[in-house]
């Protein structure tokens, strides 16, 4: 979804609590993918203003930012970690397009360095800053160049055998987020689609067609790659997507769909999951293209999804039963009768609607990158309201601070106190023998 040729006006709006997003009562799929790569940050998902009473929290965080962005070059390894982690804090919680403008070289800099020279944790944390910078980001000349300069290193820190799964993990979800929003040529997308897919082919079933072996780590790893390949999915014109999977063009890019019912057996739930809804997408994007997309291929791929949509087995743990039926009862309900589930996110005084596969997973990956921050960011963010089709920002009434209510609520208990006084001389008797 790569931006329009113009620079979007900072928009900004009131902060809104994260419960309203879980749509724990909806459909518990739509929430698997959030716990993958970690939250993004605390829990306090509120947006400091520059209205009376609130410019301390303003000047606080932005101060802590710039500091923040200092250390983010300093020799000490944990001192680096630290700042990323306060970077990220700050960018999942507030929406400052214009704060950023003279600052993100510097960032961008700094995490360059990290993700070639740093290891482990360092790597992890520096890879979940990109899709943060390039949310904020409105110029498309500087979208451009952060793909051209962090493309690269992500593309090398992926395919690094050597790194760690966890920040290889991240990188795939940096990698996808980050061509979604900056790149439009295919030439450019199908070959990162290819590298993708020989990432997660780790979990396609062994040659004896066992499951795979993968641990818990590759496993995240190999959902990370399925999902960030999914979301590129997105961006691929149906006809386009259809030859593709048809043809010799496609080998190694576009999985098959024995591929990825091979993957629905993984003993990792993120993978089983990640792999039902792609096959979702899939048919959702061929059938704009042909209404009987792979007809012959749905017979074994329902029987395998009704397995999973009513696996009792308890080995497993309670909640990933839960969490796994229901998602793929959608997924069958999609397949057999090609209804899609409709998910409706309430925030403030306004209405978010899933009601497409494919809407659906370019929110969930925007859920995983802003993590408690997505209401802020849903509200007031011009590209994620552009990508999620909520339209112009809507201004809501400004809610009293806490000082206006302290104020008010002193004015109420003195009116209280000389009413009752008043009264109280009225109902004395002996005011009366008085007059």
């Amino acid at each position: 979804m790569p931006r329009n040729k113009k620079k979007h006006a900072a928009e900004q709006s009131n902060d809104l609590s994260d419960d309203e997003t879980s749509n724990d009562n909806a459909s518990t799929y739509s929430c698997h993918s959030e716990t993958q790569l970690g939250d993004g940050g605390g829990p306090n998902g509120s947006v400091e203003s520059s209205e009376p009473g609130e410019s301390a929290g303003v000047e606080k965080y932005e101060e802590k930012l710039l500091q923040a962005i200092e250390n983010a070059s300093d020799k000490a390894q944990q001192t680096r970690i630290n700042a990323f982690q306060t970077i990220n804090e700050v960018l999942v919680h507030h929406y400052i397009p214009d704060f950023l403008d003279d600052r993100k070289v510097t960032v961008m800099d700094a995490v360059e360095k990290s993700l070639r020279r740093g290891k482990g944790v360092e790597q992890s944390w520096a890879a979940r800053i990109i899709p943060l910078l390039v949310i904020q980001i409105e110029a498309l000349e500087d979208i451009v160049e952060l793909v051209t300069v962090l493309k690269p290193v992500l593309l090398s820190t992926v395919q690094d055998g050597s790194a760690a799964y966890d920040a290889r993990a991240k990188c795939c979800a940096a990698l996808g987020l980050l061509c979604f929003v900056g790149v439009d040529d295919l030439g450019e997308i199908l070959p990162l689609m290819k590298v993708l897919h020989s990432i997660f082919a780790g979990s396609f079933l062994k040659g004896d067609n066992s499951p795979s072996g993968a641990s818990n780590e590759a496993g995240a790893l190999h959902s990370a790659a399925l999902s960030a390949w999914s979301l590129l999915l997105t961006l691929l014109p149906p006809g386009e997507f259809v030859a593709l999977l048809g043809g010799s063009a496609g080998a190694g890019v576009v999985p098959s769909v024995r591929q990825l019912v091979g993957m629905m057996q993984s003993p990792i739930l993120e993978v089983r999951m990640v792999a039902g809804e792609t096959l979702a997408l899939m048919f959702e994007l061929g059938r704009h293209h042909d209404d009987e997309f792979l007809e012959e291929e749905l017979p074994d791929l329902i029987e395998a999804t009704q397995k999973l949509a009513t696996d009792a087995h308890k080995y497993r743990a309670k909640r990933d039963r839960k969490v796994q039926r229901a998602t793929f009862r959608d997924v069958l309900r999609y397949l057999e009768e090609d209804i899609s589930p409709e998910i409706s996110i309430k925030f403030g005084r306004q209405l978010l609607v899933l009601d497409t596969w494919a809407i659906h997973h370019q929110y969930t990956c925007l859920r995983t990158a802003l993590g408690f921050g997505m209401n802020v960011h849903l509200a007031e963010n011009a590209f994620v309201r552009e990508v999620l089709q909520l339209g112009p920002k809507v201004d809501e009434p400004r809610r009293p601070y806490r000082s206006e209510k302290a104020e008010q609520r002193f004015i109420n208990a003195a009116a209280f106190k000389a009413r009752t006084i008043s009264r109280g001389k009225n109902r004395d008797k002996r005011s009366f023998a008085l007059n």
